[in-house]
C-alpha cells in the first residue's frame, strides 16, 4: 500500500516504550517516598492500597479522565489527608512519581526506528498520558508533544488529532497517526480523517468491527522500513 504521508503522530506509551514497567515503578518509588517522608501514609495505603485509591479516582471524576496528572494529585492528596499527612507533602510526592514516571525503557528496535522516522516526516506526539519528552530526552525528534490534558480531551475523540494536523499544517488525510491501541489509537485516527498504522507487537487479532488498519507492523522498525522503500509516501515533507 502506497500513499502520500506529509506528516506523523504518535502515541507513546506501549508504543516507543512499554508502560507495565514504569508503573511498577512508580508504585515502587511512591511506598518509598511515603516510607522516609510520611510513614504513616505509607502503612495506611501499601501499594495495593494506593492502586485501589487511585482506581477509586478515576471512577469518580470522569471529567478528569483525559488528566492523568489531575487524577494522581488527586489520589496523593487523599491519601496523605486520610493518613493525617501534612498537605505541604503533595507537590514533592508528586514530584517523585513525576520523576519515575519519566524514567523509561525504550523497545529495542523503538528510538533507533523513531530517528529514522523523524529523519523523513515532522513527527508530532499524540499521547492520553503525561510522559514529558523534554525530561525523556527526545524531545528535539518531534515537532512537538500534544497531550489530552492540554488538549482538554483524550483520543479517540476526533478533535485532538484534528488539533495535531491544524499545528503540522497538514490535511488529515496525509497525516498518518501511529500507535498501539486499536480503537485510541488507529480506529480513533482513521474515524477523524487521519491514515492510521497499528504497531501491533503482541501479535494481537485486529478486532474493529468496520475499520482495517492502512498499515500495520510489529515493530517501529517495520514503519520506518516502510518510509524508506517507499520514498515517495514521504517526499513531500518540503511542500
Amino acid at each position: 500500500m502506497n500513499f502520500p504521508i506529509q506528516a506523523i503522530t504518535l502515541d507513546l506509551d506501549d508504543t516507543l516504550w512499554p508502560f507495565a514497567p514504569i508503573g511498577a515503578r512508580i508504585d515502587q518509588v511512591l511506598h518509598d517516598w511515603m516510607l522516609q517522608h510520611s510513614p504513616a501514609t505509607a502503612a495506611m495505603f501499601p501499594q495495593a492500597a494506593m492502586r485501589e485509591l487511585r482506581e477509586r479516582a478515576y471512577v469518580d471524576n470522569p471529567h478528569l479522565h483525559h488528566d492523568l496528572s489531575a487524577l494522581r494529585r488527586l489520589t496523593l492528596q487523599h491519601a496523605l489527608q486520610e493518613s493525617g499527612a501534612d498537605p505541604a507533602l503533595l507537590e514533592p510526592a508528586y514530584e517523585a512519581f513525576y520523576a519515575a514516571r519519566n524514567q523509561v525503557e525504550y523497545y529495542p528496535d523503538a528510538l533507533d526506528a523513531l530517528q529514522r522516522i523523524a529523519a523523513r516526516v515532522p513527527v508530532a506526539a499524540l499521547s492520553n498520558g503525561n510522559a514529558d519528552l523534554e525530561r525523556i530526552g527526545v524531545a528535539h525528534l518531534f515537532a512537538f508533544q500534544l497531550g489530552a490534558r492540554e488538549h482538554g480531551a483524550a483520543k479517540p475523540v476526533a478533535s485532538i488529532f484534528h488539533a495535531a494536523c491544524e499545528r503540522l499544517g497538514v490535511a488529515p488525510a496525509h497525516v498518518l497517526h501511529v500507535g498501539d491501541h486499536v480503537e485510541m489509537d488507529v480506529a480513533g485516527a482513521m474515524s477523524a480523517g487521519l491514515r492510521g498504522c497499528w504497531i501491533n507487537r503482541e501479535a494481537a487479532r485486529w478486532n474493529h468491527p468496520s475499520l482495517q488498519p492502512d498499515l500495520q507492523f510489529d515493530t517501529l522498525t517495520g514503519l520506518a522500513d516502510w518510509l524508506d522503500a517507499n520514498p515517495a509516501a514521504s517526499a513531500t515533507r518540503s511542500a
